[in-house]
């Protein structure tokens, strides 16, 4: 390399790799090789760190963020690392809730360049979500963290995040997402997932369905990991906390998120009851059935595998009573179970704008949305759009003050919309933490605002 990249190279080159967020990958992608070789060449900041691993097909970045907020209320310095982003990477890696900076970002593309380059001449190049989790890791390293949660980025066995070793692995649940990549069947899915349990580290698992957790059970117990499951009693007592986030599945993700606590206890941590509770109430995760608005009410949501659309469902009929019509902005990608995903919104929502996220080779084409929902009995009302400004713009036009607007299907359409949706909604961008969502059992107002 010749000469110090500005920001603005630095960027380009990081985006100019390839990038599996766009273009779906195969199973022969996915391999450690590559990110094992480039963090020696970085001195392995991996394994300075202290680390708690998480996957799961729903519920693993809520989780990060529970976990996270707990640890900074207690006093620690916490590093964040999730994916994909909203509206800038930056996003992805963040140090107490603040997202590397710009200069910050800029240094380590710098350090890491020459590593990359120098694997790359001895083999396939190294992509974008390799170099974000080279990044994560020693900016976490630089700013010193006291403790890391990393969030799995695409199953786990094979994830770039793959190369760490944690005080303690998490996965949240299994369910049906990434089959082309993972495996048809939820057993199949589980293994691929399983594969951040190392031997003799705690792991928490979340999941309930008996196939699946047979799997897990199985992969811990070769890997002599002591196996932490969630179960009622573990529910029972999330149940005694306020949460930040919306939704009753939220709960699942606070139990798995306090049975990890537990471990992160025996393993040194000072996590005392009193960061749990402002922890767990405090914690936002911006774009995870957020609500923006009341009269109307605007969701912004990220829903994007059937588990996540059938939690957002339900969230709406409990939290989000609504007297009028429901519309629902809806764009997905090609890799999802979209079929299913659209019978179970067209059985609650009226109004369909069905359009795209950006030049996204991945989006299905509206029109095809189109041919799906033509085929339902009954056959809801749907416009497409070419853009999802457009969509927007022709969705906030269409409401009135006792509808429901949502904004689902995807990470990328919900990123897109974000900025349009808070400033319509008169919402600023950095909004205060949403009320905390009350006991099971607590009346709800339907004029109540939640988050």
């Amino acid at each position: 390399m010749d000469k110090t990249m500005t920001y603005e190279e630095a960027l380009a080159w990081w985006f100019g790799r390839i990038n599996y967020e766009v273009r779906a990958a195969t199973p022969r992608d996915l391999k450690l090789e590559r990110m094992r070789a480039v963090l020696r060449r970085l001195g392995n900041p991996q394994d300075r760190l202290r680390l708690v691993h998480v996957t799961g097909t729903k519920g693993k970045g809520s989780t990060c963020a529970m976990l996270a907020a707990v640890a900074q209320a207690a006093g620690y310095r916490v590093g964040l690392f999730t994916s994909p982003h909203l509206e800038h990477v930056s996003e992805r890696v963040q140090v107490n809730g603040i997202p590397i900076s710009a200069p910050e970002l800029t240094a380590r593309l710098n350090e890491i360049r020459p590593a990359v380059e120098a694997v790359e001449r001895q083999g396939p190049p190294v992509t974008f979500f390799e170099i974000s989790t080279a990044v994560g890791f020693l900016h976490f390293l630089y700013r010193r963290c006291d403790l890391a949660i990393i969030e799995v980025g695409l199953g786990g066995r094979y994830d770039s995040t793959n190369v760490c070793w944690p005080l303690v692995a998490v996965i949240t649940n299994i369910g049906y997402d990434h089959m082309n990549q993972l495996g048809s069947t939820l057993e199949a899915i589980a293994y691929q997932k399983a594969g951040i349990v190392k031997r003799g580290v705690p792991v928490v698992s979340g999941e309930q369905q008996a196939g699946p957790r047979a799997v897990i059970r199985r992969v811990a117990e070769e890997q002599n990991a002591p196996l932490f499951e969630v179960g009622p009693i573990e529910r029972q007592a999330a149940q005694r906390y306020r949460l930040g986030l919306c939704g009753e599945h939220q709960r699942d993700n606070a139990a798995v998120a306090l049975v990890t606590l537990e471990r992160l206890r025996q393993a040194g941590l000072y996590l005392p009851e009193s960061a749990v509770r402002q922890g767990l109430a405090q914690v936002a995760w911006p774009a995870r059935i957020e609500c923006l608005r009341r009269h109307p009410t605007v969701i912004l949501d990220t829903a994007h595998n059937v588990p996540s659309i059938q939690a957002l469902l339900d969230t709406l009929r409990r939290q989000f009573p609504t007297p009028g019509r429901r519309h629902v902005i809806f764009a997905v990608s090609a890799d999802k179970q979209y079929p299913q995903m659209l019978q179970l919104l067209s059985g609650y929502f009226d109004e369909f704008y069905l359009t795209r996220y950006g030049n996204n080779p991945r989006c299905v084409s509206p029109e095809h949305l189109a041919e799906l929902l033509a085929a339902q009995n009954p056959r809801p009302n749907f416009r497409l759009f070419s853009s999802a400004q457009a969509a927007w713009e022709a969705a906030w036009a269409a409401v009135t003050p006792e509808d429901l607007l949502c904004i689902t299907g995807s990470v990328f359409l919900a990123g897109e919309l974000q900025k349009t949706a808070r400033s319509s909604a008169n919402i600023l961008l950095n909004p205060s933490p949403p009320t905390p969502l009350p006991p099971l059992g607590t009346p709800i107002s339907t004029t109540q605002k939640s988050g």
